[in-house]
């Protein structure tokens, strides 16, 4: 498998500049993000087991694997150019379009489900929904430069259905709003289905690439 070199010249999502800005964005993201799910990570070790706390923050983890693939896309060279090497690019890749996609789209959707039934939201919400969407934007735009296919999209899909299981039983799912508590079932289901979608959506783009 061969990276393919970035058209600079042709394409403006491509242009160094906003790639460097998109990595600053996304890495503040994902600071953010953890600190963000520090509160449940230490609720997840202290009452229920250490080795569960890496399913507790799912968003800021797609985030820093986002992140490194903007990193690839600016120093294609960090990784060598055999199969080993590829092959990190190519999971990290995946990882990051695939999940990136999911929990986009599933965390804008659980804060409408939320304000649908009578949670209140507040500035906080709003910019979680924007940034989140942003995620999920941003992915399916970058598609087209990356170097991995189908295969590692699956596997970045057979993570998701993993963390999914981890989430639902045992309960380290994303905290959700109360009036949401009741809906549980459902939001497993819709879940597992939106990892799915993300790798149809995936390979989709994947398709359009020579396009």
């Amino acid at each position: 498998m061969k990276a393919a070199a970035l058209p600079w010249h042709r394409d403006w999502l491509a242009n160094r500049t906003i790639i460097w800005l998109l990595f600053i964005v996304n890495t503040l993201g994902t600071v953010y993000g953890y600190i963000w799910y520090g509160s449940q990570m230490e609720y997840t070790v202290e009452r229920q087991s250490a080795w569960q706390v890496i399913f507790v923050p799912d968003s800021p983890t797609a985030s820093l694997f986002f992140t490194l693939s903007l990193l690839f896309l600016l120093f294609p060279r960090l990784v060598k150019p055999n199969l080993i090497g590829i092959g990190i690019r190519s999971i990290i890749e995946a990882l990051g379009v695939v999940t990136s996609i999911k929990y986009g789209i599933w965390a804008v959707t659980m804060i409408m489900a939320g304000a649908a039934q009578g949670d209140h939201l507040q500035w906080e919400h709003y910019m979680l929904m924007v940034s989140h969407l942003g995620m999920a934007v941003e992915a399916v735009l970058f598609v087209r430069y990356m170097v991995f296919g189908r295969f590692m999209a699956f596997l970045a899909l057979c993570w998701l259905l993993v963390n999914d299981t981890i989430d639902y039983t045992y309960f380290v799912f994303p905290w959700l709003p109360d009036v949401l508590e009741n809906d549980l079932s459902a939001i497993q289901s819709f879940t597992m289905g939106l990892s799915v979608l993300s790798l149809l959506l995936t390979w989709l783009f994947i398709s359009l690439r020579k396009v």
